[in-house]
């Protein structure tokens, strides 16, 4: 019998979307993966950096996202960076692609995990990249917010 999942796990995370981008919505979406892509997921094998969303054919594809090759498969052939289709309603893709051409926004994956039921699941943030001085604002803030931590813990 298969052990309860209390919560979503975490495969991997796109930690420098948030420093490089301004994330103004996020979206779960589906992805079409192979058996041994899913089962190397499940090992945690995954990178996506430099990874984003785009439409191709009427449909939203992920580029860009590596997910290394299970050794324990067949002679099946593995590419780990092959294009993956994600799972979106027409509604949401529309609004999507429509926000895209009209605001210059990218889809970048935030973060990839497997549901309650087990499903592979994809975190979609609808993001405007950040300039230089946005960096240096939002590091300045961080750091900021650290050192008053610090303060009121060395204090109390």
């Amino acid at each position: 019998m298969a052990h309860a999942r209390t919560s979503d796990r975490f495969v991997a995370q796109n930690r420098k979307a948030r420093y490089n981008y301004m994330i103004e919505e996020t979206l779960e979406a589906g992805i079409i993966l192979t058996g041994p892509e899913v089962k190397s997921l499940r090992l945690g094998r995954c990178s996506m950096n430099e990874s984003y969303a785009t439409e191709r054919g009427g449909e939203l594809y992920l580029f860009n996202m590596h997910i290394a090759e299970y050794a324990a498969a067949g002679h099946e052939d593995q590419q780990p960076m092959r294009p993956r289709k994600l799972l979106v309603r027409r509604r949401e893709m529309d609004r999507l692609l429509a926000a895209v051409k009209r605001d210059g926004m990218t889809l970048v994956p935030l973060s990839l995990y497997f549901n309650n039921r087990g499903i592979a699941k994809l975190s979609l943030g609808m993001a405007k990249g950040k300039s230089k001085s946005d960096k240096r604002a939002s590091e300045k803030a961080r750091e900021w917010q650290r050192q008053k931590e610090r303060l009121v813990r060395d204090k109390g």
